[in-house]
């Protein structure tokens, strides 16, 4: 759960959440303020403790024996109450793998949690505990409302330290640090919008509560930019609209119900540019176009891909949201009803489909490209895709890529639709690379890597 940009490393916080009002008005900021706000959360914010049996360096001996050596690795995190029932929200990473967890409250009472469930994509989960009598809780506000500049307190455990309360400002909203990779074979599609605040977090916050000066729950910390795995001035907590949204699907149907628009974005703009609609899509119907430039959502401006991300995350399938966009100079306020992925990964292609080949490609690489159908992923259990269709002699077979094999992922990039590898290569140009590391499978199930050269 660390990824590096320009030397920083950034940090699982090991920190978590809670029922959302809006707020039309701020408590005045005086030292009362604070003293509320931490008294009103300090008590629903729970420490949360892991057991989890690591394999050792194998024995054969004892392999045969059927009895191989384990040790068991100890992991502290935080998580926040959101009913009196029980019911506990925390991040993912915290518990991922755990074979027992442990919650103490703030008293010192202690007690086993099961979890729900979990959310790779937002690195979030839910855990259930039964106490003997209610517990104190914390109530959601909008994180929509929050600015940058208002204050914020960061409620956990750090360091083993329990019940700490720091503060700071919110400096930025809508982070998308890229904490996690995108994994189609494991059905794992990262939303990442953080609030970015300058309040202390450190290891053992991750899960614990960021609330604001109402002491209304905003955020969940996740994670810390440091080049030394200690708080260095900045941290990163998951908004309250998305912690909401997760919870409640995980509670009512212990997966995470994701919306889609039908739409592929271009990550390379500052704004929100459509650069392909699904036919048959959401979009598609309400006659979004390539072009496009989304602009709000539901009345809420969308100013970057995470943002949208943030916003189309509260949504189920079958949900009707406003979208304005802007076409030509023109702004244009458009329905779309949002879909599941299963609905777009079916026989439906981009507008204007077309398979991948030597004219989106180099020419003496000397393949075609189509998208894998349902039953090739099915078969070899993935999602997404790209089929060598035709392979000819040139760079790719020289790499041992044979006809049937499936490419995955260009450079970490997943490749799902048909322009996803010319947009890899192009990528791939303007850094100045020579070359792209292609990962994929063969006909036979077999993975494999291939760096295959720019021409």
């Amino acid at each position: 759960m660390t990824t590096h940009a320009t030397s920083t490393t950034w940090t699982p916080s090991r920190g978590n959440a809670a029922v959302l009002n809006s707020h039309a008005t701020r408590t005045p900021l005086s030292d009362d303020a604070f003293v509320r706000a931490a008294q009103s959360s300090v008590d629903a914010v729970v420490h949360v403790k892991t057991a989890t049996v690591v394999q050792a360096q194998s024995n054969p001996w004892l392999s045969m024996l059927g009895m191989d050596q384990g040790r068991m690795a100890q992991g502290s995190g935080s998580g926040v109450i959101l009913d009196s029932q029980g019911w506990i929200v925390t991040n993912h990473h915290v518990i991922d793998g755990a074979q027992r967890i442990q919650i103490t409250l703030s008293d010192g009472t202690t007690m086993e949690a099961e979890m729900i469930g979990s959310d790779p994509s937002t690195d979030l989960a839910l855990l259930k505990t039964s106490p003997a009598a209610d517990l104190p809780t914390l109530s959601f506000g909008n994180s929509d409302k929050v600015h940058v500049g208002e204050w914020v307190l960061a409620v956990g455990n750090p360091l083993n330290l329990t019940s700490t309360v720091t503060a700071g400002i919110v400096s930025a909203k809508g982070r998308n640090l890229r904490l996690m990779e995108p994994d189609a074979r494991r059905d794992i599609y990262p939303v990442e919008s953080f609030l970015q605040t300058d309040a202390a977090v450190n290891p053992g916050n991750s899960g614990g509560a960021l609330v604001n000066l109402d002491g209304e729950l905003i955020g969940i910390n996740t994670a810390i930019a440091s080049q030394t795995g200690s708080y260095a001035g900045y941290s990163f907590a998951i908004p309250s609209s998305i912690v909401s949204k997760v919870v409640d699907d995980l509670r009512e149907y212990g997966r995470v119900q994701r919306a889609y628009l039908g739409i592929r974005v271009d990550q390379r703009d500052p704004g929100v540019r459509v650069a392909g609609v699904f036919l048959g899509s959401g979009a598609s119907t309400a006659g979004l176009q390539p072009g496009d430039r989304i602009e709000i959502i539901d009345g809420i401006p969308v100013s970057s891909f995470p943002a949208l991300q943030e916003q189309l995350s509260k949504h189920r399938p079958g949900a009707r949201i406003a979208v304005q966009l802007r076409r030509d100079g023109k702004r244009l306020l458009k329905e779309v009803v949002l879909q599941g992925r299963a609905e777009l990964e079916h026989p439906i292609a981009l507008a204007k489909p077309r398979a991948v080949d030597e004219e989106g490609l180099p020419p003496n690489w000397g393949v075609r490209l189509e998208p894998a159908d349902q039953a090739t992923q099915t078969r070899l259990d993935f999602r997404g895709g790209l089929v060598v269709a035709d392979i000819r002699p040139g760079d790719w077979a020289d790499k041992g890529i044979r006809n049937g094999a499936v490419l995955l992922r260009a450079d970490g990039q997943p490749l799902e639709y048909e322009n996803d590898l010319t947009a890899a290569l192009a990528k791939a140009r303007e850094a100045g690379q020579r070359g792209v590391l292609l990962e994929g499978i063969q006909a036979n199930g077999q993975q494999f890597y291939a760096g295959v050269p720019l021409p």
